[in-house]
Order: C-alpha cells, then sequence, then structure tokens
C-alpha cells in the first residue's frame, strides 16, 4: 500500500481523491472442534488461516460438548461422527473467542450435520 502512495505513476496519485478498495476477506469457514487448555471441547466454524493460532480462535455458531457417550470415541469422535442424543451439548453461540487452544480438528460432514442439527 505505502509503494502507490509514494508512486507518482499511480492510481492513487493520479486521483488523490480516490479511496483503494482492498479485496474483502475470504466468508469460507470451516467446521472444526476445538479443546482448551481448561478442558472445554467446542465445535464452530472458523476461518482457515486462524486454526494455527495457537492462543485463540474465534468461532461462529459455537456450541460446547458437556458431556459424550463413550461410544463416540472421545473428542476426536466428536470432530469425526459428531455427538451423538446421549451426548449433552449446550446452547448455540454466535460468536466465541476461544483462549489456550490445546487443539483443532477439521470435521466432517457427518459431524457438521450432527452438530448443526
Amino acid at each position: 500500500m505505502l509503494e502507490k502512495i509514494t508512486n507518482p505513476n499511480s492510481e492513487l496519485a493520479a486521483n488523490p481523491h480516490s479511496i483503494p478498495v482492498l479485496e474483502a476477506a475470504s466468508a469460507e469457514r470451516i467446521p472444526v472442534l476445538v479443546t482448551t487448555a481448561h478442558r472445554g471441547v467446542f465445535f464452530g466454524f472458523a476461518s482457515p488461516d486462524e486454526t494455527e493460532n495457537k492462543a485463540k480462535i474465534t468461532l461462529t455458531d459455537c456450541r460446547n460438548c458437556l458431556y459424550w457417550q463413550k461410544a463416540v470415541g472421545g473428542f476426536l469422535g466428536l470432530a469425526a461422527t459428531g455427538p451423538s442424543t446421549d451426548c449433552r451439548v449446550g446452547a448455540s453461540a454466535k460468536k466465541v473467542v476461544l483462549h489456550d487452544i490445546t487443539s483443532v480438528s477439521h470435521c466432517t460432514a457427518e459431524a457438521t450435520a450432527a452438530w448443526t442439527r
């Protein structure tokens, strides 16, 4: 951006009243299961570039799993097949910021359907 402003041949120099438009960030969000150092287990949708961040992650349409049945297969089972009817799942929150991330697992279509029903 600095180069555009200092470059006398740039569009901005030719028209100083124009405002450069940045490309909009990708609206793509992927379904993930997140665990935290505080023993939290959360499902939601995250931006792909946030899935590598160990400090925090922002989830939309977030739900937490308070208890899962042994047959689910642990927290990775929640990412693979989703919660069963015997699991205790909290209500959905529109947007949640989680801290102290220990894992981010990408969810299957089957798991996503189970979490969002």
